[in-house]
């Protein structure tokens, strides 16, 4: 059997420091243990039973990774991003239909507000003893039934990027099976510490950066609640970790406060992990420039509980531009009609393998569009070349279609980067009359530079339809939580905005 409760029973030794946050909680593998199963039948006590869901809202902490593994436990976690609006809560607590909620005292306001009648609002915190203590409950701990591999350990909803979001159920054995694809690839051990910088309330933080590197029997060291480049390098420099993983904002930002020599305390760094977003090769150049490290690019999903492909570490040859190739599942390009395609074509990238979740929960017709054969259709365009390295063009719905010529945004995102005033960029489609759409862009300078100046340098690398008629310079590019761009809210903020 495959659960969470066997990836955290592992074998680590029982007095190796698992969790460290700066400034707060350092438990052990005993300690963990003990605080989540703990937890459980605090849960239990309070009435939470298998098929409940029980929403967590608390910023990247301990209790972050204490709670989502007591609730996995008993029922089945529903983390969110303690940033949302009322509005924005009420939206996920109603469609999980949670009827528990998880918050630290005093905290949560605009989730406390959102929770539907009838439901039970918990305050759950460490003590300064590390030591997990819940308000109320109806009855006394124990009782609590170790789920199966089948029970859905975890939902979450999907980003979306081109229609509603859909609430995606992830059981035990879908995360099981990522986890022990992360680890080995990786070459994760006891002597690994991870600094995680990525959110808990998503895959990426949560099983990238947490449940890996303790199955590994390594250290996770939680960073501060959000992330802060102020922060970073006086983090590595104290906590000294063995790798990292980020999206390529965060890596950005980053590289801008580390000055032009090897920060200190990146000496035991083993590698750099990239995911959840598309990294431009000059950044990955520039970090293995600084830090002396593979900087590994890797593509991941929620449907599939994280990761899908990677880069690998060295003596394996990691192609820049690339995500690697498969880890632990199947990858297959499809074409329109569901054919797949022979090495070097372009067409949808298509999974399948443990880790792949069964469907999307109450949504018979994007289940119904989302599998072929049993592949998952990621709705990511792409081509696998003759040693099965993946390249991402991007999402198949965000491509640009200018008069019957289809543009992948990503190709005109390289070109602009490839220009030295050019921090990043984003190309989006935008309606045109006579064409249906035309390609505009948007760009962060890191050195001055006119729009005239950055429309040549396109002139000079891309055939004509493919040049930006619309060039916009800003402070920020808009992204999601977890530092994703959607193209689609770009264009809204820039263009309708």
């Amino acid at each position: 059997m495959a659960t969470l409760l066997n990836v955290l029973e592992s074998g680590q030794p029982e007095d190796r420091l698992a969790l460290v946050v700066p400034g707060g909680p350092r438990l052990t593998y005993r300690q963990l243990r003990e605080q989540v199963w703990r937890g459980a039948e605090a849960l239990a006590a309070h009435g939470v039973r298998r098929e409940d869901r029980v929403a967590l809202v608390y910023p990247n902490s301990a209790e972050a990774v204490v709670l989502f593994l007591a609730a996995a436990t008993v029922a089945t976690a529903a983390p969110l991003n303690p940033a949302y609006k009322v509005d924005e809560f009420r939206f996920y607590l109603e469609d999980t239909r949670a009827r528990f909620l998880l918050v630290a005292p005093g905290e949560g306001a605009a989730a406390r507000e959102a929770m539907p009648a009838g439901g039970e609002i918990v305050e759950a915190a460490l003590d300064e003893h590390g030591r997990l203590r819940l308000s109320g409950g109806r009855g006394s701990r124990g009782g609590v039934e170790p789920p199966d591999d089948d029970d859905v350990a975890l939902v979450l909803h999907t980003s979306g990027t081109t229609s509603r979001p859909k609430i995606v159920p992830l059981r035990h054995r879908n995360l099981a099976a990522s986890v022990a694809n992360i680890v080995p690839h990786y070459r994760l051990g006891p002597d690994d510490v991870s600094l995680c910088v990525m959110p808990l309330f998503h895959v990426h933080g949560l099983v990238a950066s947490a449940l890996s590197t303790l199955a590994s029997g390594g250290t996770v060291v939680i960073a501060a609640p959000r992330f802060n480049p102020f922060e970073f390098w006086p983090l590595v420099r104290e906590h000294r970790p063995t790798w990292y993983s980020a999206v390529p904002t965060i890596h950005l930002a980053a590289l801008g406060r580390a000055g032009n020599e090897r920060p200190t305390g990146t000496e035991r760094l083993r590698f750099v992990r990239s995911c959840s977003s598309a990294l431009p090769p000059d950044l990955m150049r520039r970090l293995e420039d600084l830090l002396r490290v593979p900087v590994l690019e890797a593509y991941g999903m929620t449907e599939a509980a994280h990761q899908m492909a990677s880069n690998p570490l060295p003596p394996d040859e990691r192609r820049p531009g690339t995500v690697g190739t498969a880890t632990g599942v199947e990858i297959t390009i499809l074409d329109d009609h569901g054919r797949r395609l022979p090495v070097g074509a372009a067409g949808e990238v298509a999974i399948r393998g443990p880790n792949v979740m069964d469907g999307y929960e109450a949504n018979p017709s994007a289940n119904a569009e989302a599998f072929t054969d049993g592949w998952f259709r990621t709705g990511d365009q792409g081509s696998l070349d003759e040693r099965g390295y993946l390249t991402l063009r991007g999402r198949i719905k965000e491509l640009i279609n200018r008069g019957g010529e289809k543009i992948a945004p990503r190709e005109i995102d390289e070109v602009l980067l490839q220009h030295p005033a050019v921090a990043e960029a984003v190309a989006f489609g935008v309606p045109h009359p006579s064409w249906g759409e035309e390609v505009a862009a948007a760009v962060v300078l890191k050195h001055e530079a006119t729009r005239t100046q950055l429309l040549a340098f396109c002139r000079e690398r891309l055939a004509d339809f493919k040049v930006p008629r619309q060039l916009y310079i800003v402070t920020e590019i808009p992204r999601t939580p977890t530092g994703k761009v959607q193209r689609r809210h770009v264009a809204a903020a820039l263009v309708e905005g």
